[in-house]
């Protein structure tokens, strides 16, 4: 009598992204494994990006989602709930690796707890060690078994220390088409029923509550200043979801009044196509605005506190992507008590100069190549090659 033969557990991975940003970076790399594996199961943390590429969601992504540090604080009972409820899930599962997606320091415990309960684990978006104090690197090279970068420069400290990482581009430079022409924004324009002759500028305050509320007052003021130099010009603010169009309602009531102002909800790449300009938060927003060829002033705001604790942890000269990996700054920064209404409006005209535009998008333009890699597939290619399941063709 001839034995069945054994069956094949079928390839389970557990993620986990705390804010949309990951969510947009979870849900290609999910795709590209269900590729070439279409009965994985994914299993975790994230928004409708990642539900939508099938993710069974434990938990709702605006619950994590927190910013600064005295939010974590306040939090952290509900937090730390979490972070155990989910260690213990993942465990019980077996799964064949865990992903965490940024949101570095909620992944960072969760990684370490799951290494030590013999998971393997993977990192998806390199913690700022650049950055931040260098011994970060430590524990990344205790919690981690494969760090994915989005970046190039970001490489060489892992391979400075013996740990695994792969350079794998990003998938937004891979989604964004390198030339952005006159018909993408004449489209963009049409869809939110905007005149193609009228001055467009995109305000993006940020994707948390937290960012919004400091940095949504400063944007509509400038806006406010904007206007009264520049004639029938129109403000498009896109919202990451319904709650924040709710909060981003309330603040165009208070200090929006008189402005010409379209609010779009889970719309940031079609705001930013309409628009002549941008005036941004930092994050993810900088590198979409350089990748959608748009020029952009970036402004950044936190709680008094947070920010005397962050200003003296953070070595790096520039916070904008586009100048971190230019290494100059292309783009110009307004952090804290230099984010003002008027020097927000002042910089933000500044961008309707064609003199500098055409040399500014020709290095948006090399950037852009750089990081174009097909992120998602060589992402999957990494994650199964340390689960040890081959890349099915």
């Amino acid at each position: 009598m001839v034995s069945p033969a054994p069956q094949t557990k079928p390839l389970t991975i557990a993620l986990l992204a705390g804010e949309l940003s990951g969510d947009n970076l979870g849900a290609p790399l999910m795709q590209a494994i269900r590729r070439t594996h279409p009965d994985v199961r994914f299993v975790g943390i994230g928004g409708p990006a990642m539900v939508a590429a099938g993710l069974e969601c434990w938990t709702d992504i605006e619950v994590l989602s927190v910013n600064g540090f005295i939010e974590p604080l306040k939090r952290l009972p509900s937090l730390l709930k979490i972070l155990l409820s989910t260690s213990d899930a993942i465990v019980k599962l077996q799964v064949d690796c865990f992903i965490g997606i940024d949101f570095n320091f909620f992944n960072g415990l969760l990684e370490g707890r799951l290494k030590k309960r013999g998971i393997k684990t993977v990192h998806y978006v390199s913690p700022s060690v650049w950055a931040w104090r260098k011994g970060r690197i430590n524990s990344i090279k205790n919690n981690v078994d494969l760090m994915l970068t989005l970046y190039p420069f970001e490489n060489e400290i892992y391979a400075q220390n013996q740990i695994n990482a792969v350079f794998v581009g990003h998938p937004r430079a891979d989604e964004i088409a390198p030339i952005q022409d006159e018909q993408a924004r004449e489209s963009a324009r049409a869809q939110l029923q905007i005149s193609v002759d009228r001055p467009v500028i995109a305000l993006l305050p940020g994707s948390r509550a937290s960012e919004v509320g400091f940095s949504g007052p400063d944007f509509l003021q400038a806006a406010q200043l904007i206007q009264a130099e520049l004639s029938a010009v129109v403000f498009v603010i896109p919202a990451a979801n319904e709650r924040r169009a709710r909060q981003l309602r309330q603040l165009i009531a208070r200090y929006g009044q008189g402005l010409d102002t379209v609010l779009v909800e889970g719309q940031a790449e079609l705001a930013m196509l309409a628009a002549d300009a941008v005036v941004v938060n930092a994050g993810t927003a900088t590198l979409e605005a350089m990748l959608l060829q748009r020029p952009m002033v970036m402004s950044y705001r936190l709680g008094a506190i947070t920010y005397a604790i962050v200003s003296r942890l953070v070595s790096t000269p520039y916070f904008a992507l586009p100048n971190i990996l230019s290494g100059r700054e292309l783009v110009c920064e307004l952090i804290q008590d230099q984010a003002t209404p008027a020097a927000l409006c002042r910089e933000t005209l500044s961008l309707f100069d064609a003199a500098n535009r055409a040399a500014l998008l020709a290095e948006y333009a090399v950037i852009h190549q750089q990081l174009r890699r097909n992120a998602g597939e060589q992402a999957a290619t990494a994650v199964l090659g340390l689960c040890q399941r081959p890349v099915v063709t």
